[in-house]
């Protein structure tokens, strides 16, 4: 069959993609290879499917159904697998080989249609913080994650190079909220690093497991600040906006025992590095949302 990456996965990576870059190029061949490697049998890619990633829902040589995952280094699919290994199944999905080639991960078939998304906001939001909780571990002796100042630090630098006269404003609060914050972190634990609701699928071992981890080590106000802007557009779309953003922050601190200026003031700074982020890729809407999101922080 044809492994031909999704659009949404082309545009995605098109836009991080350093010259040189061939990895999109080489992924209908890289995937027939790995398929048959394992013995797998492909029923379909999964679209839209990642940002990240190509994603296959296939079956193993004994009929037991999984996904194999495919991603290009930049996306960090070694740290992804590292993390995975270290969680064993608890509150994520399930590693069901060990290494075989970089960049490959067979993983638990989980309901890839059906993610947490698909429930009531309030239950939403309560069903991921539970699942976002069981993540929060120590973390492995000699650990090869990144840390959230070396992960932040990179993203600062961008911003301030990305910084106009119009988010200026917007961009130093942010590097400052950063800095205060890292000065006395509360906790290290090992963080999902891009939690959000669609990031937990419903589950057979469990009724929802996390996927698609960009793991970090760090605090976990900042594992919990992108949960508070889920749904930025209906937050936007609402008279009652900035209240709501207000109460979620207040309502994820006290759930999750985080305190809530520090949760305040990761949400501010992950939400400008993102607003930036779009507005390099030429995400006009996008950025415009991030950015009236961040004023109510």
């Amino acid at each position: 069959m044809s492994f031909e990456p999704p659009r949404r996965l082309v545009r995605a990576l098109g836009e991080t993609a350093p010259d040189g870059d061939d990895w999109l190029e080489q992924l209908p061949e890289a995937a027939r290879q790995a398929v048959a490697l394992r013995e797998l049998t492909v029923e379909r890619v999964q679209v839209p499917g990642g940002r990240s990633s190509l994603v296959l829902l296939v079956r193993r040589a004994d009929g037991c159904p999984a996904v194999l995952k495919l991603a290009p280094r930049r996306a960090r699919p070694e740290s992804e697998r590292a993390a995975l290994a270290h969680w064993g199944g608890l509150g994520a999905v399930q590693l069901l080989e060990p290494f075989v080639t970089e960049g490959e991960l067979l993983l638990e078939r989980l309901h890839p249609d059906v993610s947490v998304r698909s429930l009531p906001e309030a239950r939403a939001l309560l069903e991921a913080a539970g699942t976002l909780r069981r993540l929060w571990v120590e973390p492995p002796g000699g650990h090869p994650f990144e840390t959230v100042a070396e992960r932040t630090g990179r993203q600062a630098a961008a911003m301030r190079a990305g910084a106009d006269a119009e988010v200026l404003p917007l961009v130093d609060a942010a590097l400052t909220a950063r800095d205060d914050l890292l000065v006395a972190p509360p906790e290290h634990r090992l963080l999902h690093g891009t939690f959000r609701q669609s990031k937990v699928l419903a589950g057979e071992r469990m009724p929802w497991l996390a996927v698609g981890p960009d793991p970090v080590v760090g605090e976990c106000a900042f594992d919990l600040a992108r949960l508070v802007r889920d749904r930025v557009e209906d937050l936007i779309a609402s008279p009652s906006g900035s209240a709501t953003t207000r109460r979620r922050v207040k309502r994820l601190a006290e759930a999750l025992d985080v305190d809530q200026d520090r949760l305040r003031g990761w949400t501010l700074f992950r939400a400008v590095e993102s607003a930036l982020r779009s507005r390099r890729a030429g995400r006009t809407k996008d950025t415009e949302l991030l950015l009236e999101f961040a004023t109510w922080l």
